[in-house]
Order: C-alpha cells, then sequence, then structure tokens
C-alpha cells in the first residue's frame, strides 16, 4: 500500500537499523560501520554489513540489501505493508490503513484466527467420545494424555465435512477455509474437509501462531502423513515443527529430526530440544531461523538410505554456516532375525531415554560422518579399495578451511586406510592444492572480464550502457553522500539515465530533496522492489571520494548526458554548462 510519506519518513527515524539489527544479530564495530554474520544466509565469516549514518545493510556475501524495512520483510518473512506495521507496532505508531490494505491484514489475520479456531475444535473432538479411534491410536504410542495436550494434538472424523460446517457456524467463509487449505474442491465445485480420519498436529511458529497442521492417518491408507499446502500465512521452508517449544529447551544444541511423532516422543523422554522440517530436506530459511536460539545442531534423520542423504543435504547447507554440528547416527534394529532401520520414535520406543542420552553424548560431527560415508563405499581390505578411498577422501578433507582440522582428520583417514600419516598428509595437501589452483583460475577468469563484474547480480537488471550506467551510480552516491553538492534544479532528468532503475532512484531522491524530506535510501523502500533495493544499496558501498566532489560531479554528468545524446541522436544542451555556471556562481 501506498503509506502516506510523512508517516514513512517519521518511522524510518524512529526504527534505527543498528537496533533493529541488532536485536537479530550480534554487531561489532569495524571503523564506520558495523559487521557481523548474515542472517540471510550461512557463513563463518562475517560479511554482513550494517551502517548506521546511511541507515541501510549490505551482506558481501549473499548481495542483499536495503533499509530497515526490507530487513524486517526478509527476516520476518513479511510483505511491505505487514512489515510496516511490524515496525510501527515496535515504535509504538499508529499505521494509517486504506481501505485495500486493511482487507489484506484483516485476510490474514482471519486466517490465523480460522487456524486457532479449527486447532481447538480438533483438540475438543479428541477429548469426546467420537475421537476414540485417535486416543486408542495415541495410546499404542505411548504419548501420554499430558503430551498431547502440550503439543495441542487433535482428532479430524472420518467424515466429510465437519469442520467445514462446525467452522461456517462460526462466521468463516468457504473462501477462508480454502485459503487456509483446510477444506478441498472437487470438479463439481463441492468442498469437502481435508483432514480426515486423523491424528492433528498443529504446526505453530514461534509466535504462538497456528499456521498450519501436519496429520497422521490411523489405518494403513495413504498417505500416511499428509500436511498443510502453502497458504498466505504459512511457507514449509520457513517453520520447523516444534521449534515454539524446543526455543526454550535448557540444554545446549537443537535436534534436528525428520517426523513430527518423533519429536512428539523426543520431548515426552525429556529431549525438549527437537524439532523437524515440514516434510522437506533442511532449508536455508530454517538454518536462519535456528541461528536465533542455537549455535548447535545435532543432525538426527532415519537410519536408512534417505536419511543418509538427508544428512548430507544438511551437512551442504551448513558447511559454511557458523552452526557447530554433530551427527546422530541410530543403529538399525534386530527384528525377526534380521536389521531394519528405526528412526528417533522407534529406539527411545525400544532402548529407552538413558539409552538415546548416551547415543547423544557419543554423537559424531560432521566430518566424521562424511568420512564414514566415503569409507563404507569401498573395501579397505584391498589396495584398489584404499587408493579409491584415499582419493575421495583427500578431496573432502581438502575442502576443510582449517590447516589443523585438515591434519587431525588427515591422522584418522590414514588409520582407516591402513597407510601412513605422512602419505595421508601429502595426499591432503595436494588436494588442498589443487583446489586452490581452480579458486585462483576462477578468479582470473572473473577479472579478466570486468564488464561482467561490474553488470547486477539480477538479469532483469543488467546494464545496456555500462559506462553512462557508472556514472549514473557515481551521481546516485554524490546525491546520497552530500546533497549540497548540486544545484536547486537538478541537473538530469530520469529519461537521460540508461539504467530505469538508476533513473528511477535519482527522480525519487530528488523529489525528497525538493520536499525538504531527508534524501537517503532507507525511505526508498516503499517505492522499489527487494532486488532493486539490494542493487542500490550495493552500488552505495563501492567507494566515492569527497575530495574533488564537484569534478566528479560535473564528468559524471556530462558522460551521461554523451550517452543519452548517442541514443536519441538529438542535441539537448549540455546540463553540465548549467551545472557548472551554478557552482560558479556560489563560489
Amino acid at each position: 500500500m501506498a503509506f502516506p510519506q510523512h508517516f514513512m519518513d517519521e518511522l524510518v527515524a524512529r526504527s534505527d537499523i543498528v537496533d533493529v539489527v541488532g536485536s537479530y544479530v550480534q554487531l561489532t564495530r569495524k571503523g564506520s560501520n558495523l559487521f557481523g554474520l548474515c542472517p540471510f544466509h550461512s557463513e563463518k565469516t562475517g560479511s554482513f554489513s550494517v551502517s548506521p549514518d546511511k541507515q541501510i545493510y549490505y551482506c558481501f556475501g549473499c548481495k542483499k540489501g536495503g533499509g530497515v524495512v526490507n530487513f524486517v520483510m526478509e527476516e520476518e518473512n513479511l510483505s511491505f505493508p505487514d512489515a510496516v506495521r511490524f515496525l510501527a507496532k515496535r515504535a509504538g505508531m499508529e499505521v494509517p490503513e486504506e481501505d485495500g490494505d486493511r482487507e489484506a491484514g484483516h485476510r490474514r489475520a482471519r486466517l490465523l484466527d480460522l487456524n486457532r479456531d479449527a486447532a481447538r475444535f480438533y483438540y475438543q473432538l479428541l477429548q469426546q467420545p467420537e475421537g476414540r479411534a485417535v486416543q486408542a491410536y495415541l495410546d499404542r504410542r505411548k504419548i501420554t494424555r499430558a503430551t498431547a495436550v502440550k503439543f495441542g494434538m487433535g482428532a479430524s472424523l472420518d467424515a466429510w465435512d465437519v469442520l467445514l460446517n462446525a467452522m461456517t457456524k462460526k462466521g468463516y467463509t468457504k473462501a477462508e477455509l480454502l485459503d487456509a487449505g483446510l477444506v478441498v474442491q472437487n470438479r463439481n465445485g463441492g468442498l469437502y474437509d481435508k483432514f480426515r480420519n486423523r491424528l492433528m498436529l498443529p504446526v505453530i511458529d514461534t509466535r504462538g501462531d497456528v499456521v498450519a497442521f501436519g496429520s497422521r492417518v490411523l489405518d494403513k491408507s495413504e498417505p500416511k502423513y499428509m500436511n498443510s499446502s502453502e497458504t498466505p500465512v504459512y511457507s514449509k521452508r520457513r517453520v520447523l515443527y516444534g521449534l515454539n517449544l524446543a526455543k526454550k529447551t535448557k540444554r545446549p544444541n537443537i535436534l534436528l529430526c525428520e517426523g513430527n511423532l518423533d519429536i512428539v516422543t523426543l520431548h515426552q523422554a525429556g529431549f525438549d530440544n527437537a524439532v523437524a522440517s515440514m516434510g522437506t530436506a533442511l532449508t536455508v530459511e530454517q538454518t536462519r531461523l535456528l541461528s536465533h536460539f542455537t549455535k548447535e545442531l545435532v543432525l538426527c534423520y532415519d537410519n536408512d538410505n534417505a536419511g543418509k542423504v538427508a544428512t548430507e543435504r544438511a551437512l551442504q547447507i551448513l558447511n559454511q554456516a557458523e552452526f557447530f554440528v554433530k551427527v546422530l547416527q541410530l543403529p538399525r534394529r534386530l527384528a525377526d532375525g534380521e536389521y531394519v532401520k528405526q528412526d528417533a520414535d522407534d529406539f527411545i520406543k525400544f532402548q529407552g531415554a538413558d539409552a538415546f542420552e548416551r547415543l547423544l553424548g557419543g554423537s559424531e560431527n560432521g566430518v566424521e560422518f562424511r568420512m564414514a560415508q566415503v569409507a563404507g563405499k569401498y573395501d579397505l581390505s584391498g589396495d584398489e579399495g584404499r587408493i579409491a578411498y584415499c582419493e575421495e577422501v583427500s578431496d573432502l578433507l581438502a575442502s576443510l578451511p582449517g590447516a589443523v582440522e585438515r591434519e587431525v582428520y588427515s591422522g584418522r583417514a590414514a588409520e582407516a586406510a591402513k597407510i601412513t600419516p605422512e602419505a595421508m598428509k601429502l595426499e591432503v595437501q595436494r588436494a588442498f592444492r589443487r583446489r586452490m589452483t581452480r579458486e585462483k583460475r576462477a578468479e582470473t577468469r572473473k577479472s579478466l572480464n570486468p564488464t561482467a563484474q561490474l553488470q547486477p547480480k539480477e538479469r532483469s537488471l543488467r546494464y545496456e550502457n555500462l559506462r553512462s550506467a557508472r556514472a549514473e551510480e557515481g551521481v546516485l552516491r554524490l546525491l546520497l553522500m552530500d546533497e549540497s553538492l548540486f544545484p536547486k534544479e537538478p541537473p538530469l532528468k530520469a529519461e537521460e539515465f540508461s539504467a530505469p532503475l538508476l533513473g528511477r532512484v535519482f527522480e525519487l531522491l530528488w523529489q525528497a530533496r525538493e520536499a525538504g524530506r531527508p534524501v537517503a535510501l532507507s525511505p526508498l523502500s516503499a517505492s522499489l522492489g527487494p532486488e532493486e533495493m539490494s542493487h542500490v544499496s550495493a552500488l552505495c558501498q563501492q567507494p566515492e571520494s569527497v575530495q574533488n566532489a564537484h569534478q566528479a560531479l560535473a564528468d559524471y554528468i556530462r558522460i551521461i548526458h554523451s550517452e543519452a545524446e548517442k541514443r536519441t541522436g538529438s542535441d539537448q544542451g549540455d546540463p553540465l554548462l548549467a551545472a557548472t555556471e551554478k557552482y560558479k556562481d556560489k563560489k
């Protein structure tokens, strides 16, 4: 929505970016800026910069940037209007709403209310005679009433429209039920309950809102597990089941598992630090969420092939993260003379909480897990297998950032391959040198193509005229640095800019100047998209000398004007002359 400009100016003024970002990221001052670990991607060395003077942030790693509103949009997964409301509430300001946006906010609130009321309805059904089948299932799983209450579990009946009728009687529309993913429409346009004859598990986010549902069928029908589809209030990539409870744990880490019922069993057994992803592999968004509550993760996926693949993928995502990562490998269980897979729920059921605690205490770190996976591929009793193992494991160890790490694990790899530590160390050193050579070649190729380096990351923002665009960037930097460098009248028109985005930014900044408002980047978040704000934030990170600023401005204007003339084939006069004449008058 178009919030009044005076409101946005006051909101930005009251929402200091250092205070807002500092509530999410630990920042350390380095010179005029502050730095920390980026909350938007996994990294071990802080490349996330916050500028108190410019009131913007920028990550030199993932290239995301913008003002305080953009930060809240990205971090809290909110739309622009909702991010403004979030900051307004934080600043104690009342939001001037327009009809359309008031309706959007109302719609989101209605969906959350509907989910909450549906969760209460399912919960109440579990307590009634109609919910006996679900209660019997919980009894078989040895899930206590206290645990069921803690997780807000409920029952959906073996009927087509029980929830539909109950919620419409409470005043919710059929359209809202469809939006929330609680009902499904058939080919004839009729509606019926999505969840039927199932154990219901409400998904509650860290703010305490019911955003979705997980479920488990009571019989052997398919699908065994069914989760809510994505809705305006739910994105499975950004939610972890059980984190609303696990964030309060006193344990030093968070345990990441596969299934919702694994989490329930683990919490009941005293492991209240367990969470699960919502039917997907671990995502970068989920690692950001976890980073708010812990610095140590323990991966505890099922011990089948799918679980091992999920563990490897998670380790790849976490490889450059600030987390200390461990892997808990569940042993296979002997049943009917054969070893079969088991998950955390199985292990607790058959071995008990104490055995799981011992297993947790002996869990290996991510490097040890990956080394064991490599060793499992080869027959280390034969020369051929040992050679192949050494080749693959040396590449793995070469990827470790620290020399001490590489040496320690080289020794362990040598023991596994039954070779001397010196020989294994040489193999890892060779692999490391090969890795460095590849990276240097990539950097060289990049340096030989400076045009590609100067282009924006987003393809849609690529420059058609790089010479003019670099000058246009310089004009914007100078305008943001010191608007007094500019005459009273704009020395350029937006249409003279070769890059439409840069022309639009110039026009917006100049309008702010003429209206007596702050000439700053942060308020532009109302007019620019996230990628556009990131790009403009990036160009503001490039150096621009205050010395000889008048001459630099004149040069930039001359280039922009001459390139514009080439495009149009016309002579519109040189705005540089007017600009420089006014500088002379001032002097």
